[in-house]
Formats: structure tokens, C-alpha cells, sequence
């Protein structure tokens, strides 16, 4: 219900049952936000994904999860439009404060084997690159259509080095990268009028469910350690403190950014 305080403030995080949008659940619930989460994951992990639910809940926090293909565009419209049927059951003036897109779910193949059949295809380019790039600007436009954005919103991508730099069979979660930062960009420029911001936040390299897929990760995060200067690696709960600091209202003019969450790890060579 709306408050002397103002309207009801929700966070909605895509890729919300592990890795940085588990910690960002956490951190922005303990934050005063409620918390729409998005989801893909199989029934054996539902429990776990109750378990996140019910950590939400005992912050004093709504929660309401969704386990959907995020860029499905039918199923993307029903979540939406049952978070506002959510909205109308619980009375009061309600608003997405924080939008996170945090989607890890794409090809890590070389873009030139000997045998094609073990290469990228076109199908797979085009699958990382629309989930982990293109999808991003999907869920804004829908959000924007159904007055769930307002002045003081806080969009952010979940963007990496790689976006700007080679990984080995990181070719097409590059590329996703660099198109997400791109839409980023453009979404700050076309809702800076309306004062919603919109940023990448760039992680450090972090070992999570979603990262221990690229081969030759735990390589990787050693060489990551050491030339960190902060000596360790970065972690989920890193990033959620920081856009937890970050959706505080005095940065409205903090917009169109890649920011480095990462302990200087990216300015070492």
C-alpha cells in the first residue's frame, strides 16, 4: 500500500534465482525494495528458488517470482501484465524502481573449427545476441507501455569485459555484450527526458552458475586474482552493494555509463 512515505518502490530482475540477480534479490529487498523476479530453471530447482522466495519474505519484503523464458515475448507480456494485476490486488500508487537484466544464457563455441560441425552456427549467434542483448530493450518498451516506469526508475544491463576485449569461445557473449552496452546507451539518450537513467554495470570477472560454463573459467579467475588489485575475486554481493548505492536517487544525472564493478581489476594489463 502507497505510504506518507510515497508510492511502492519494486525492483524487477531478470535472472533473478542465482548469481548476481540472487544477490541483487537479496540486497535490493533488504533495501526497502520489493521484488518481481524472473526466472528460468528447471522443477528439480524449485526448492532452491523457494528458499531465495522465502529469504525475500522474511526481509518484510513482497516477492513474486516468475519461472518463464524470459525472451519469450508472449510469456514476457503475461508476466508482465500479472505484475500488474498484482499491483491492482495490493491497492496504492506502485512503480519498477530498479529494472536489472542479468541473463546468462548463450553459445560458447569458437567462431572457426576444422570440423563446422563444432563451430557457431548462425542460429546460436543470433540466439546469444538477441537473450543477453536484444531482450533487454524488449522488457523496457513493455514496461514503458504499461506506465510501469516513471522519473527516478534505474535501468541496468549486466554487461563484462568481455564486451570490449577477447575471451577464448566468448565470441558471441562478446558480441551480446557490446550490443547490450549499445542499447544501453540509446535508452539513456530516449528516456533521459523522463528521468529514468539507464547504465551497464560491468562485473569483474566472477565464478558463478552462469560463468562456470566457459571453458577454461577456473584459468581464467586465477589470472583475474592476480592482477586485481584488491587481490581476490569480484562476487555477486560486490555488485548487488553497488547498485544498491546506485538507484539512490541523487545519481538522476548518472546516465549512459559502463561502470566498473570490479576492484580495478580492468584498468591492470
Amino acid at each position: 500500500m502507497t505510504t506518507e512515505a510515497g508510492p511502492v518502490r519494486w525492483a524487477l530482475i531478470i535472472g533473478s534465482s542465482s548469481g548476481f540477480g540472487e544477490a541483487l534479490s537479496y540486497e535490493l529487498a533488504r533495501s526497502g525494495l520489493d521484488i518481481f523476479g524472473v526466472h528460468f530453471d528447471r522443477r528439480s530447482a524449485q526448492e532452491r528458488v523457494n528458499g531465495i522466495v522465502d529469504k525475500i519474505k522474511a526481509a518484510g519484503r513482497d516477492v513474486v517470482f516468475f519461472n518463464i523464458n524470459a525472451a519469450d515475448r508472449e510469456k514476457r507480456a503475461m508476466a508482465l501484465d500479472s505484475m500488474l494485476e498484482h499491483w491492482k490486488q495490493r491497492g496504492g500508487d506502485h512503480f519498477v524502481k530498479v529494472f536489472v537484466h542479468s541473463v546468462a544464457f548463450g553459445s560458447l563455441l569458437p567462431y572457426i573449427t576444422e570440423d563446422s560441425r563444432e563451430q557457431l552456427s548462425q542460429a546460436q549467434m543470433e540466439m546469444t545476441v538477441d537473450v543477453m542483448g536484444n531482450n533487454l530493450v524488449y522488457w523496457v518498451q513493455e514496461m514503458m507501455q504499461r506506465k510501469m516506469l516513471r522519473s527516478g526508475s534505474r535501468i541496468y544491463g549486466m554487461t563484462s569485459a568481455g564486451g570490449h576485449s577477447v575471451i577464448p569461445n566468448y565470441g558471441a557473449v562478446s558480441a551480446a555484450k557490446a550490443v547490450l552496452e549499445s542499447h544501453i546507451r540509446q535508452l539513456a539518450f530516449e528516456l533521459m527526458p523522463q528521468g529514468i537513467t539507464a547504465n551497464a554495470i560491468q562485473a569483474g570477472v566472477t565464478v558463478t552458475p552462469g560463468s562456470s560454463k566457459i571453458p577454461g573459467i577456473e584459468k581464467l579467475a586465477e589470472f583475474a586474482k592476480l592482477r586485481n588489485p584488491g587481490g581476490r575475486l569480484t562476487t555477486p554481493e560486490d555488485v548487488a552493494s553497488a547498485v544498491a548505492a546506485l538507484m539512490d536517487d541523487r545519481t538522476y544525472w548518472m546516465t549512459g555509463n559502463v561502470i566498473r564493478v570490479d576492484g580495478g581489476e580492468d584498468i591492470v594489463t
